[in-house]
């Protein structure tokens, strides 16, 4: 049990939380963080509450535990001698839980991986991407005549409106497959006004057949505008799906066909294998960075085409997307085994950083990365071996072995040998993160739907800490000081505007 109040004081410095009754915070950090040095003791299941010692005003209060938690609101009830309710501040959510979700399971400290409560390790070896998006959608995995139609539908809508062509061909030549897949999941849904809240009515998407719909227009739809943005930044004409094919297999289909076409080109076995099991392994992974702005743009009950777009906008982010990127630059930049002692010692000296390896929340060796590992010598013996996986073995090998890194729990994750798999595959470095995007549709999707249903399902809303100026009077502009340094405001201009500008000041 909780030591008597008289021993538990603590003082609580205002911190603030998103204002969502679900939100919660970790109770088990809560008290590590309050009660410095205190031993927590443990707490009987009948008594799960904690005991809070307020010592601004003396009071104190007793809060609930469920699952670990509590929830933010019933802080407010703790209130400064002015009034003001208590609120938690938890920049970049490091202890802090926003809703309730039965889609994926993360034991970080003990490597764990789980989708609706299969391990990564069953599913990438007994499963097929599209079964997992179905499991990860509807809760369960088909039967035989369901997955049958699921792929159908899927399918089916693989063939997107030919506007999609048209607004590809208004991109430069050199636009990132990312820049213009974000902006066609957008225009996508100008193409579906009946599916958008904004014109349909709020309470569409509790139309499950019409939310069925999008989520199949999204998951068949993704592959296709990936690989027209894909033939575009290369400068191939534009194919059509082959429905007739796999998914994955018609994603490889419609990237690579040339002159053959859907009778005489299908994409090699081995390498539909690989890529349907990467599609597996990223397609689900908890509440990262894209997967919550998807379910922050879906609180506004904006359409789902604008959240898919938003997620893959954060994906785009090189924290968060562009990680498999950074790690071939690594190790390009490294160059050879015999220089990875210096460059280990660097990252020692913090003059490099080590990417591929340490996650936000594994604390162990990422269950995916080991998978990813499997895969890599079945596409080095079709594609050919690529140099660099020497240096990355190397690593690896040094890095598990090396205290410096085993104290701080810096194991490889999953982006560490997908990038040599893209590469030896052919893919150019700007679509790495296109082929993380394509499968996190599924997860994206399945947390939007359940998002949907969730009965906390409140619109967003953070608070923040006000730093600024208080109340002051607005100044005539001829009794202004510059109050704003000229630096602050400059700007780049290119050579160009510089020649124009030099021949307006004349």
């Amino acid at each position: 049990k909780w030591p008597p109040v008289p021993w538990f004081p603590f003082f609580f410095r205002p911190f603030h939380h998103p204002r969502c009754p679900s939100a919660m915070i970790r109770s088990g950090r809560l008290a590590h963080q309050v009660v410095a040095g205190l031993a927590a003791a443990p707490v009987a299941a009948e008594a799960a509450t904690i005991t809070v010692t307020d010592n601004r005003t003396g009071k104190s209060y007793t809060i609930p535990i469920t699952d670990d938690t509590i929830k933010a609101t019933d802080l407010k009830q703790i209130k400064s001698p002015e009034g003001d309710p208590l609120k938690t501040y938890d920049p970049g959510y490091m202890n802090t839980t926003c809703c309730v979700s039965r889609i994926s399971f993360i034991d970080g400290d003990k490597g764990i991986l789980r989708y609706r409560g299969y391990p990564i390790e069953q599913l990438a070896e007994k499963s097929s991407f599209v079964e997992v998006a179905y499991l990860l959608v509807y809760g369960e995995l088909p039967t035989a005549p369901q997955l049958a139609e699921w792929n159908r539908n899927i399918m089916r809508h693989s063939m997107i409106h030919n506007d999609m062509y048209k607004l590809h061909e208004a991109f430069r030549y050199d636009a990132h497959p990312m820049g213009m897949l974000v902006s066609a999941l957008a225009a996508k849904g100008t193409l579906h006004p009946e599916a958008n809240p904004a014109l349909a009515g709020q309470d569409c998407y509790k139309d499950l057949a019409l939310r069925n719909k999008q989520i199949v227009r999204i998951l068949g739809g993704g592959p296709t505008i990936a690989a027209i943005a894909y033939r575009h930044r290369i400068g191939r004409p534009n194919v059509p799906s082959n429905a007739d094919l796999g998914y994955v297999e018609n994603f490889l289909y419609m990237l690579d066909v040339l002159h053959e076409g859907p009778t005489e080109y299908k994409p090699h076995p081995t390498l539909v294998k690989a890529l349907d099991v990467l599609f597996i392994l990223h397609a689900e992974h908890e509440l990262n960075c894209s997967t919550s702005a998807m379910r922050h743009l879906a609180s506004s009950n904006v359409d789902v085409y604008t959240a898919t777009a938003a997620a893959a906008g954060a994906l785009y982010g090189p924290r968060h997307g562009g990680a498999n990127e950074a790690v071939l630059r690594m190790l390009e930049r490294i160059g050879s085994v015999e220089a990875i002692p210096k460059f280990v010692q660097d990252v020692k000296d913090r003059k490099e950083k080590l990417m591929g390896f340490g996650h936000r929340v594994y604390k162990n060796y990422d269950p995916r990365a080991r998978l990813v590992r499997k895969i890599a010598d079945d596409v080095f013996a079709i594609c050919g071996r690529q140099p660099l996986i020497e240096v990355a073995m190397e690593l690896e090998k040094v890095a598990l072995s090396d205290e410096y890194f085993v104290k701080r729990k810096l194991y490889p994750n999953v982006d560490f040998y997908s990038g040599l798999i893209y590469k030896a595959m052919g893919f150019p470095e700007d679509m790495f993160t296109i082929l993380f995007a394509v499968p996190r549709l599924a997860g994206w999707l399945a947390h939007w739907s359940e998002w949907i249903d969730d009965p906390d399902n409140k619109i967003y809303r953070p608070f923040q800490i006000y730093k600024g100026e208080d109340k002051r009077d607005f100044p005539d502009i001829a009794n202004r000081q510059q109050l704003v340094k000229g630096e602050e405001t400059k700007m780049q201009y290119s050579n160009f505007s510089a020649r124009r500008a030099a021949s307006l000041a004349k």
